[in-house]
């Protein structure tokens, strides 16, 4: 907490939250010393916040029993998206995350009327969102860095890890972050590679925002960008198959990993590479909608073994005789 509004606001929401709380421990919790405190408190009352001091050994402050801030208006609707955006935040992977959204949970709680406060609770106990499940934590911190420098356009320097261990530093102008099946990624142009490049978020190891100015390609889509990078990634079988449905149903079923899609006249046409073609005939074979492999003739013969075996042992048991 770096502003004094900030801090004075952080006063107000502890002073909210407990009946009475000493003048220590209250300037400890803020981060300020005894007599910044004081002229918070002061600032506070000139705002029209009833606050009363008690003096001794179990004194403190305290706002005035009854005094109520007006309530936060939200509609149900408002208070649904509030409800929503919480829940899904749960499952995006951000490893020191819980407690601020448990402290927004609480907030809300405690400001908003009793009917967007039944539909905050009721959706709290009933619904729950699937974001991907979340393969590796990733930092809340390193996270706002980035976002920040790609709202300010300032080039980041970054300490990152490679798949195989080693550390480089490199200047990076963040354009945008995307979470994808189960990840953080960010997006953008690597100095060091001289192109643009998508990073893992868990494999930053420090980011720090430089004053570099970068302009951002007008227009630029972070998420569509990381779709077409996940989905070209060179491997070293490739493979063409014909999707039997509509374009929007298939990219809607399809994971960005398994290759790029374009409509055709037979229906859709995937194209996309593979190390392991067991796994990409079992992405195949959950598909709700038929499909043909046309390349190569290995994973033909996959798919054929791995529908043979799930025949044998599924299949209905001969009978006796």
């Amino acid at each position: 907490m770096s502003q004094p509004t900030t801090r004075v606001l952080a006063v107000l929401e502890i002073l909210q939250s407990q009946a009475q709380i000493g003048g220590a421990e209250l300037a400890a919790r803020v981060g300020v010393d005894r007599r910044t405190l004081r002229r918070y408190i002061a600032t506070l009352e000139d705002m029209g916040i009833p606050i009363t001091t008690e003096q001794g050994r179990y004194g403190g402050y305290r706002i005035v029993p009854g005094f109520k801030l007006p309530p936060m208006m939200f509609t149900d609707e408002e208070a649904q998206a509030l409800s929503l955006g919480l829940i899904a935040a749960r499952g995006l992977g951000l490893a020191d995350a819980a407690p601020a959204i448990e402290s927004v949970q609480g907030k809300l709680d405690r400001v908003l009327p009793s009917a967007p406060r039944r539909t905050i609770s009721a959706l709290r106990e009933s619904v729950a969102l699937q974001t991907g499940d979340a393969r590796a934590n990733a930092d809340a911190k390193l996270l706002r860095t980035l976002s920040e420098t790609a709202q300010v356009r300032r080039t980041a320097s970054l300490r990152y890890r490679a798949a195989d261990g080693v550390l480089t530093s490199r200047d990076f102008d963040v354009y945008g972050l995307v979470f994808r099946a189960g990840r953080w990624y960010v997006v953008g142009h690597c100095h060091l590679r001289a192109g643009l490049r998508t990073l893992r978020l868990d494999r930053v190891a420090h980011a720090e925002a430089t004053g570099r100015p970068f302009d951002r390609p007008e227009g630029f889509d972070a998420s569509a960008y990381l779709t077409r990078a996940l989905a070209t990634l060179p491997r070293a079988i490739p493979v063409e198959v014909l999707l039997r449905t509509d374009l929007a149903r298939a990219r809607r079923e399809l994971l960005p990993s398994v290759g790029e899609t374009e409509a055709c006249e037979e229906g859709v046409l995937l194209r996309g590479s593979a190390d392991e073609l067991d796994w990409y005939a079992r992405e195949l074979m959950r598909l709700p909608f038929p499909f043909v492999v046309r390349a190569p003739e290995r994973l033909r013969q996959t798919v054929a073994a791995l529908c043979e075996a799930l025949a044998r042992e599924h299949g209905e048991p001969r009978r006796g005789r």
